[in-house]
């Protein structure tokens, strides 16, 4: 009797016939009919799924392509959806003689993409990390099965147990200060060690991080701020994921990931630790508009690594890139969010985000998405907007955010504005820069957010952040508010960004101290919030500041005069950018005033001269309205 020696290849192939098709997800977990693009990708996870052949009976339904990549353990399924109405599909994997048959929902979406519109001028946003604002459900601070972490509001960079269902619960709050739209820091899925409180590691793309809550309470939260009239942002990473992303440990394809060549010889698959092969991004982010930018350069600002925890995604990939982009569609569609800030937008590969943007824009022509752009020079953010005339390619981004106002502002604080560079001139300077954007509407201005100082530093000047507020929500721009800010929070980096990012009195269960009402504020604290509500609740629906004109005029005696005009109506901000009383020459503002009289001071209410000069005490700031 003849023994027969299989080759261990057939042996190998033998087995897999007769294994069962496993599946433990796919990706997206259902989708939408009715779509300008109707081709669908589908990420399915599964042992040894690559080998799989897939078929469906649902009526319209073609099957484009199957793409088997290098893990055994994916398989890419490319639907096309043309003319398909919604309902339940059934997709049959087989793999040899074993089947397995999964349901599939395609949904009907809720608007057309033209009925989505994002925020605009008339917006003001307020940016909040949902982990410091406010607890509404404890019961969500401690979860099993996640990776260790600890709730320990004592420590600046450990979670502290705010959530969605807290932000839900002062929604009303947010209605009485007069903001219009909410900016969160991420809210996916950070399932890393030590709790990831910030967002920036995501670990699940489709997955409210339970800590946070639920996916249904995200689309509560979204659905009852749209009944008051607020708007939601969310923030989302393109440029990087976290470290126990399932993709890392079996990376689906050998370029799934930028320079991933030193995982490889780990000896802990487990740890971020680097080794000689690791390349880390330089954060300089010139090269990427340096037209004699070296290869070497733009590579590792692109291709280098924002930290090893936080794996390089190659948005080159396409499979990548269109993962990405179905990603934000689906909670546009899911949970019907407003608009998208995409964090460390240049660090990505500048194609493939306009190629995500482009899609965007054509799925949803009045959606919007602002780019953080963290340079301060107007030239490098104004060639990242859309349709820019000193970029060499379109990238479709409608909004970017503005760093160089950030930064003179932060400056002219500290310093009296006079006959040179100093002070408001800073400011002035800023705004000459604006014939570089497509459209200076549609930058985003702040004083402050979670990634810098706070405007107060660790002081308390009332004056200059008047000044900052005034200038930041009367000027030709899409303002942003930093949480706190109303209540005088104040902080700085200068031993960790926690400091920063400290929670919001009376968000939390035993908080002495509850800056959500006004009996529970301090008489500064309401003297500010009052102040500020009052000039948000007049920038509601504003033509002048949301459609009018701008005038600057350069710093005169130190006082410092933008103006707003729309049909017959007027706005001056005028700043004593200054330390001692100086002189309102109205006479030098006659091609603004005409034949007006007098004006109102909205911030006061009270009557302003306007054939008068007028004096000014020292950082004093008017806005009048004629």
């Amino acid at each position: 009797m003849k023994r027969i020696i299989l080759p261990l290849s057939l042996i190998l192939c033998v087995m897999t016939i007769h294994a069962a098709v496993k599946i433990d997800r796919i990706d997206p977990a259902n989708w939408f009919v009715g779509m300008k693009n109707t081709s669908l990708q589908l990420m399915v996870y599964g042992e040894n799924i690559r080998q799989a052949y897939v078929t469906t009976d649902y009526d319209g339904v073609k099957i484009d392509s199957i793409v088997r990549l290098d893990s055994p353990n994916y398989l890419l399924v490319y639907l096309n959806l043309e003319g398909v109405r919604p309902g339940e599909m059934t997709l049959n994997f087989k793999n040899g003689k074993a089947v397995k048959k999964v349901k599939y929902e395609l949904k009907a979406r809720e608007k057309r993409g033209e009925e989505r519109t994002g925020f605009t001028n008339a917006d003001v946003l307020y940016m909040l990390m949902p982990d410091r604002f406010a607890d509404g459900n404890p019961d969500n601070n401690d979860i099993k099965g996640m990776n260790p972490y600890k709730t320990d509001r004592s420590q600046p960079n450990q979670r502290h147990g705010g959530d969605l269902e807290g932000i839900r619960r002062h929604l009303d709050y947010f209605k009485e200060l007069g903001v219009t739209a909410l900016w969160f820091t991420p809210v996916l899925e950070n399932n890393s060690p030590g709790g990831s409180y910030h967002g920036y590691a995501t670990t699940d793309y489709y997955r409210v991080d339970p800590r946070f809550g639920t996916n249904d309470e995200y689309y509560r939260l979204t659905d009852e701020a749209h009944a008051k009239g607020l708007k939601i942002v969310m923030d989302m990473i393109f440029n990087h994921c976290g470290f126990e992303h399932p993709w890392i440990n079996d990376m689906p394809s050998k370029d799934w990931l930028n320079t991933p060549e030193w995982l490889y010889d780990r000896k802990d698959k487990t740890k971020a630790e680097v080794n000689r092969k690791y390349m880390q991004t330089t954060y300089k982010l010139t090269p990427t508009v340096d037209p004699y930018a070296s290869a070497i350069d733009l590579k590792e600002t692109v291709d280098g690594w924002f930290v090893p925890s936080m794996p390089d995604l190659n948005q080159r990939n396409p499979h990548v890139i269109r993962y990405l982009i179905q990603n934000s569609i689906w909670w546009i569609e899911t949970v019907g969010i407003d608009g998208i800030r995409m964090d460390t937008y240049p660090y990505a590969d500048a194609g493939a985000m306009a190629l995500w943007m482009k899609t965007m824009d054509e799925e949803y022509p009045n959606f919007n998405v602002v780019g953080e752009t963290w340079v301060s020079d107007p030239p490098y953010t104004a060639a990242w907007q859309k349709d820019s005339k000193i970029s060499q390619r379109n990238s479709y981004l409608k909004t970017v955010m503005d760093f160089s106002f950030h930064a003179k502002i932060n400056q002219a604080k500290y310093e009296d504005t006079d006959g040179s560079g100093n002070g408001m001139n800073r400011i002035y300077e800023n705004f000459v820069y604006d014939y570089l954007y497509p459209d200076p509407s549609s930058v985003m201005a702040f004083v402050e957010n979670h990634d810098t100082d706070r405007f107060l530093g660790n002081g308390r000047d009332t004056a200059a952040l008047k000044q900052a507020m005034a200038i930041l929500l009367t000027v030709k721009r899409i303002p942003q508010l930093y949480y706190g800010t109303e209540i005088l929070m104040n902080g700085t980096k200068e031993k960790t960004d926690g400091y920063v990012r400290k929670d919001f009195p009376g968000g939390f269960p035993g908080d002495d101290h509850n800056a959500f009402t006004t009996g529970g504020r301090t008489p500064e604290e309401n003297a500010m919030f009052t102040w500020l509500s009052r000039l948000l609740h007049w920038r509601q629906g504003n033509d002048v500041i949301t459609k009018g004109s701008q005038t600057q005029f350069i710093p005169y005696n130190g006082v410092y005069v933008i103006a707003r005009r729309y049909n017959s109506k007027n706005v001056m901000t005028v700043v004593n950018g200054t330390g001692r009383t100086t002189v309102f020459a109205v006479k030098r503002y006659a091609e603004v005033i005409g034949n007006n009289t007098e004006a109102k001071d909205v911030l006061t209410d009270r009557t302003v001269s306007l054939t008068d000069d007028t004096q000014l005490e020292p950082r004093k700031v008017m806005i009048l309205e004629f």
